[in-house]
């Protein structure tokens, strides 16, 4: 390890989101700076299977906060190694301080309906460690996963001005012989095109009377009259809740991945204003139990709403068509004719009756001391008792 860099593996309860030391990055900042870390000779298992594992990883992040499913069978499968070199490897970019567990994996059954075994998938998150902040001269702003970079020190400045003035390349100015073109002679001053002159009286020399009478409000005007029959605006503290929530749900269904965040939480709008979370709306998604990954998940997912939808109105309409209230139902009983009812249930009160003295005759009356005939006997303010 270089000297100075002041650097120490992360072991145990450090490789967690809630006790690292590293910010979290997007992908790209996160594979160079994991290209810095190897080169640097930080951790001596670290080396060019490392870098591939790495790009694998990024290819598949979130483009905002890298979070990114293990995937272990499929990485060694893209990479060309083994399982147990995924593993290995893994273990080293989470030892560098690179990747933090969001999500423990474990083989423990979820129960999911419709799915015989389904175990819990292991989420990581990209992350940058101290060691390549202070390298590279960033001030960070915060501490933990949280952290940001919000400046560079003096040595930083220095470096990327070097950095810049490296990749620039020289400009070939080159002198250019003009001599021949001393002897031409300049361009004629040829007749020039010239528009023909617009009536103003008709208000366009073209546009009839009739046309030019017509109402000139803009469609925007015109749309902005209707725009009280619209939805009211979404504010941005519920924009940046349903981008959170949505950013959770993608993470975790596994189908949702390959679709962009801004499309998934339009169509996931309907979940989110409702108020659900991201466990909910992952258990509504799961419980469609696709056993295939659509090419367009949020097509899929209009498609599937609009559908449900469909059916809760057709339900509606039976239940117009029948007479349904669910006021009414929902409500307290009433009856239209509250001697028949008093008359059915003195006839159960005294059949209730009956039964339980039969049952006494023939030692076979309920075990629990509790006499059902009685109490409704004295429910209904009769003597009727067994």
């Amino acid at each position: 390890m270089p000297a100075g860099l002041g650097f120490a593996v992360v072991r145990g309860r450090q490789q967690d989101v809630v006790r690292t030391g590293s910010r979290r990055a997007e992908p790209r900042v996160w594979l160079r700076s994991v290209v810095w870390l190897v080169g640097a000779g930080l951790h001596p298992k670290a080396g060019p299977t490392t870098l591939v594992v790495a790009e694998d990883l990024a290819s598949r992040m979130d483009f905002r906060r890298g979070i990114v499913l293990y995937d272990l069978e499929g990485t060694a499968r893209r990479v060309g190694v083994s399982v147990a070199t995924v593993k290995r490897h893994v273990a080293v970019l989470r030892e560098l301080g690179a990747l933090v567990w969001l999500v423990h994996g474990s083989k423990r059954n979820l129960r999911l309906p419709g799915r015989a075994y389904t175990a819990t998938a292991t989420v990581y998150g990209a992350v940058i460690p101290r060691v390549y902040d202070a390298a590279m001269g960033h001030r960070l702003s915060g501490s933990g996963y949280e952290a940001r970079v919000c400046g560079v020190t003096g040595a930083g400045r220095e470096r990327a001005v070097a950095a810049a003035a490296s990749k620039a390349k020289p400009v070939d100015n080159r002198a250019v012989d003009n001599s021949s073109s001393a002897c031409r002679a300049p361009h004629s001053p040829g007749r020039y095109h010239r528009s023909p002159e617009a009536e103003v009286e008709s208000g366009s020399k073209d546009t009839s009377r009739e046309r030019a009478s017509r109402s000139t409000a803009s469609p925007r005007t015109q749309k902005s009259n209707t725009s009280s029959d619209r939805e009211p605006r979404r504010t941005a503290g519920q924009v940046r809740r349903s981008v959170w929530i949505t950013r959770q749900v993608r993470a975790r269904v596994n189908w949702t991945q390959g679709e962009r965040l801004r499309r998934l939480e339009f169509v996931l709008r309907p979940f989110t204003d409702a108020g659900w979370d991201a466990d909910t709306i992952a258990a509504e998604l799961h419980s469609w139990m696709l056993t295939w990954r659509p090419a367009h998940p949020a097509a899929f997912i209009r498609a599937q709403l609009a559908q449900q939808a469909a059916a809760v109105h057709q339900a509606e309409q039976f239940d117009t068509a029948e007479g349904w209230d669910e006021t009414e139902a929902s409500g307290a009983f009433t009856a239209s004719r509250p001697d028949l009812v008093r008359s059915v249930l003195d006839g159960l009160a005294q059949g209730m009756a009956a039964y339980s003295a039969r049952q006494a005759e023939q030692g076979l009356d309920d075990l629990t001391g509790a006499d059902a005939a009685a109490d409704m006997a004295a429910f209904l303010g009769t003597g009727v008792a067994a």
